[in-house]
Parts: structure tokens; sequence; C-alpha cells
């Protein structure tokens, strides 16, 4: 028999990681990695339901699992002192755990690599620990272009629009990846389990005073609240100010299920601790003024429905982003960057940069990447 790997966290344990499991056996002999409670806490920023020796205990109890352990190491990678121990022929992952970092690492321990499609078992519901979550109905944000414009250093030369969309919590995204996990945090707080109904445009000022209160050092860009709150798409055009001057809204269902189809979403690893993207920054009037010019493209694009110009705007404003904040990105992001970049038709890291998440826009499928679901 082969022997199959797979590593997560495996919280809340349901029928989704038996079906995940039942998969991954069917090629082999199945060991599974746990992640620990350590490791967990850093990634996701808070703490599992289950303990790592609760959790070891149920996944161990499952008769597909030959053998499991809670893995020693750390981060993204937690397993790789296993991985190598182990020496198994075939990695298996689901698409949200799938990463290039992890495709690299199988290929130069040649070791095959393959990644699920959750397929749920039989006539069950598709299920996942975050939806199982009772926090989860609070989005995530992912901007589309404009990011930096909501910062007055930046707009105080031009003004210029952020594209943003609220995300569905369909997975639960790693701390630190450029997603706004640090306001949803902060919204989590405030609301617990969702959007209160009211006014969205107070609602999100609530949530950009909360987490901002006076004297905060470092005051995180309004469009992270706004983002969350606001449903559809959203052109948020700020002048020298923290809050926007306008804000315009579409909530056309066809039009956000068109954008869904055409978002594709790669995981890289979260920023680190100490990633300080302002450090070497270079802000000029014309880089601002290309970044507004390319954020207006991208929206014009999109209300067209022409994939390729939103394609090009988006990889435009993103550039401009880099030229003005080199710390954005790493010779390691640029290199997986390089791997796509013929086959789509732009691309962009969520939020600051320094990790999180590759965005894609293209019209054809992109291999194991993710897809989301806007808020509506």
């Amino acid at each position: 028999m082969k022997k199959v790997f797979v590593s997560g966290c495996y919280d809340m344990l349901h029928s989704g990681h038996v079906a995940f499991f039942e998969e991954a056996a069917g090629y082999g002999d199945l060991y599974v990695g746990i992640g620990s409670d350590k490791t967990i806490y850093e990634l996701k920023a808070r703490k599992t339901i289950n303990t790592d020796e609760e959790r070891l205990y149920m996944v161990k109890a499952l008769r597909m699992v030959k053998d499991a352990w809670i893995n020693k190491g750390s981060g993204v990678i937690d397993f790789l002192e296993e991985l190598k121990t182990l020496r198994p022929d075939i990695f298996f992952v689901n698409s949200d755990g799938h990463s290039p970092e992890k495709e690299q690492l199988c290929k130069d321990l040649g070791i095959e690599y393959v990644v699920s499609k959750r397929i749920p078992h039989g006539n069950l519901p598709v299920r996942s620990t975050t939806a199982l979550r009772q926090e989860c109905r609070i989005p995530y944000r992912i901007d589309l272009a404009g990011g930096w414009l909501d910062q007055p250093f930046v707009s105080q030369h031009k003004g210029g629009a952020v594209l943003t969309i609220g995300i569905e919590p369909d997975y639960e995204f790693n701390d630190r990846s450029g997603m706004a996990t640090s306001s949803r945090k902060k919204a989590i707080e405030l609301w617990q389990t969702d959007i209160p109904e009211g006014d969205k445009q107070k609602l999100a000022r609530t949530l950009f005073c909360y987490e901002n209160p006076p004297g905060t050092h470092y005051v995180s860009g309004s469009q992270d609240a706004l983002g969350i709150v606001l449903p559809g798409l959203n052109r948020l055009y700020y002048n020298g100010d923290y809050w926007p001057e306008t804000i315009e809204s579409v909530n056309d269902r066809a039009l956000l299920q068109w954008v869904e189809e055409r978002i594709w979403l790669i995981p890289l690893f979260p920023r680190a601790a100490t990633y300080d993207v302002l450090a070497g920054r270079n802000i000029t009037q014309a880089s601002v003024q290309r970044l507004s010019e390319a954020s207006g493209d991208c929206w014009g694009a999109i209300l067209a429905k022409d994939a390729v110009a939103w394609g090009k705007a988006t990889t435009e404003s993103f550039e401009t982003q880099i030229d003005m904040f080199p710390n954005m990105v790493s010779d390691k992001i640029l290199r997986i960057i390089e791997k796509y970049k013929a086959d789509v038709l732009g691309w962009k890291v969520s939020g600051a940069g320094g990790g999180g998440y590759l965005v894609f826009v293209n019209e054809q499928p992109i291999t194991n990447a993710i897809q989301i679901r806007i808020r509506k």
C-alpha cells in the first residue's frame, strides 16, 4: 500500500473531515498530521474548540486512519519534520489547503501532490469548520484596486477610489492575510455573529472608530471596515481624509455573479509578525495619479463586464502599489506570480501584501485555486 499524508486542524470533527479522509484513504494507508493548539492560534488568531489532544484522539479513532500525531513544527508547513520522516508517496490536500509552497516542497522531496475537490459523502451537505463556528457570518474583505488610497498620506497627493467586495466566510482565511482579519475580529467583538440591521455606512463608521480609538499609532484604513460591512461591490473615493468623500455601491446580482466567476485565490502564507510594509516607501504625486487612474479603469471594466480590461487594470494598480511600497512583495512571492502570469488576465496580492493570498482575474479556471462568494 502507498503511504498517504494529510495535515490540518480538524477541529469540531464533522462529515466533511470524514469524507476528506475517506477520499485520501482511497489512495493508500492514511497518515494524519494535526496542527498544535499553538500553531492554530498563530495562523488563525483564535483558540481551537477542542485541544490538540482531543483532536488527536478523535482522528485516530477513525477506521480509515492508519496513524496520526501532533505536528511538531509551526506555521503553514508545521509538518516538515514528520513529512521527511514518513516519506509518503502522496501528499493529499483540500483546495483551500493548497499552496504553491506545499506543492514545491513535494516536488523537491519526490512526493506526489494531489488536491481534493471537497466532495461530500453521498447526499450529505458540504461542511466546513468555519461554517459551524458561531461567528462565521461576519464577512472578510478583498480590495480589488486602489489599495492605500484610504490613507491620507497617500490620497493627499491625489484623490482616488478603493474598490472593495465583502466576502462570505466559506473559508477561514489566515490571520494577517490581507483579508481585513483584524477589522473582522473587532466586528466580532462588537456584533458577535453577523452584521446587524441598520444603516450600513453608520455601522461601518462605528467599526472604524472602535478599531481606531483616540491615540491609535497606526490607523487602519477605513476600506477594511467598509469592505466588511457594505454588501456588493463598492467604490470608496478618498481625497486626503480617513473617511471616503463618496461611496458608490453596486448590488446587481448578475454583475456580482460575473465578478465571482472570475476571481481566483491561491493561498500563500501569513505575513510575518515583524513585517513592515511602510519601510522604504516612495510616494509621489505621479505614482498616486497612476494608482487612481488604474482604480478608475478597473471600476469601468467591471461595470462593462470586460474581463481583459479588468485584469489589466488590476495588474496596473498592483504594480503601482509595489513601486510606492516595495515591501509589499518578496522575491518568493514574485517567483510564484511568475508561474501564473502568462495564463491569467490580471493579478495582485491581498491587502498590503507580504503574504496572504494571490488574487487572480481570469475567465478560465485556475488549477487548485479557490473561489469566493460576495456578500449580497
